[in-house]
């Protein structure tokens, strides 16, 4: 079988690789891609700077992805433990 254009290991559906070849694309556009890529990648964090390297900065995917490495779902925190504490 031969892999679709812009398919590996860091972007096994392409979606990322497609998302860059959109004229017009919008940030928001490219959140709803970028979910979709998270859930089927198993180490983000590593994967978003290769994927990164040599993408223009000023799209707006390099943004959602930059974004993305700011994430921490290990620090984040709901319900009662979320609430401030008088």
């Amino acid at each position: 079988m031969v892999a679709k254009d812009g398919q590996g290991p860091d972007d096994p559906k392409g979606l990322i690789h497609e998302a860059y070849r959109i004229d017009g694309i919008t940030g928001s556009e490219c959140r709803t891609i970028f979910l979709d890529w998270a859930l089927t990648i198993e180490d983000a964090a590593a994967a978003i700077p290769r994927l990164l390297d040599g993408r223009p900065d000023e799209h707006p995917m390099s943004q959602v992805l930059r974004d993305g490495l700011g994430a921490s779902p290990q620090g984040r925190r709901g319900g009662r433990a979320a609430r401030v504490r008088d």
